[in-house]
């Protein structure tokens, strides 16, 4: 049982409403023990048992989607929830419980920059500038990326981009991260990716997608989705995301633009889905 010190609102949350979901949001969430020691949660559990679960390939578990707190069970957006121990990660010194409900979506961005194989001589260029796209920036700076670049909606986006990092996106990159979850981001993906870049899909897309496939085949564009996070061979993308939080403060103070009491859950959501009105980048609520 852990009690609850933050939760934050993900975009896929209006998702789960639209879809009319009735189990308690909160898939991004941190809190205390029992005896006051503080954790992120690694909210996908799936069954722990077969060779991907065991392998650290758990997110590819084929009943992963179904064990997801705050998409198939009860989530974080309450004063107590329930989780197995494996699937709490301990807080490093340097990060605050009430900002590490970011280590679950920084672990987002983390997985998939591994998926690109990004490294210390990797150009980046991120599509979309909303929390998952911000993190992917600070990430990939994180990782040693010598040229990160971000295209981004709002003015706002790209000022946060520009503390984080990222330069305005133009020319050719290696790997280009979509994160906006709209089919013409992946397009422009595929333009922005240098011959035999890779293109890593962060977006969830629910219908199928139409491609510039001339374009992505003339350039051999690898085309890569990513799925939440994982431990490979570079370790738990959720304590590496702890770690990099911890070690750059700046990274919260960028993204949480807003901070609500759980009473106050609806205005949360209200300014949340109005981002481009309120400025909100990542808006979390505390029990």
């Amino acid at each position: 049982m852990i009690a609850v010190q933050s939760a934050g609102i993900c975009g896929s949350d209006f998702g789960y409403l639209a879809a009319g979901s009735r189990f308690v949001l909160g898939h991004e969430l941190a809190g205390l023990d029992e005896s006051g020691r503080a954790f992120a949660v690694e909210p996908s559990f799936g069954c722990g048992t077969c060779e991907l679960c065991t392998s650290g390939h758990y997110n590819l578990c084929p009943t992963a989607l179904g064990s997801v707190a705050g998409l198939t069970r009860d989530g974080g957006m309450a004063d107590f929830v329930c989780v197995p121990d494996e699937k709490l990660v301990p807080l490093p010194d340097g990060l605050d419980v009430r900002d590490a409900s970011l280590v679950e979506p920084t672990a987002v961005a983390w997985h998939g920059l591994h998926r690109g194989g990004v490294s210390g001589d990797t150009s980046v260029a991120v599509i979309g500038g909303g929390g998952i796209g911000l993190l992917v920036v600070a990430a990939a700076a994180a990782m040693g990326a010598p040229d990160v670049a971000l295209r981004a909606r709002y003015g706002f986006q790209r000022e946060a981009g520009e503390r984080l990092g990222a330069t305005e996106a133009g020319g050719k990159y290696d790997v280009v991260v979509e994160a906006a979850g709209a089919p013409a981001a992946v397009a422009e993906a595929i333009e922005l990716c240098a011959p035999g870049g890779t293109v890593v899909v962060l977006g969830v897309h629910a219908e199928p997608l139409t491609l510039p496939f001339l374009d992505a085949f003339v350039k051999e564009v690898k085309l890569v989705p990513a799925m939440a996070y994982c431990r490979g061979a570079h370790g738990r993308d959720v304590k590496e995301s702890a770690r990099m939080l911890a070690d750059r403060p700046e990274i919260v103070a960028t993204l949480v633009t807003h901070r609500f009491g759980l009473d106050d859950a609806p205005e949360a959501f209200r300014v949340a889905g109005a981002r481009g009105d309120s400025g909100a980048i990542k808006v979390v609520v505390h029990p």
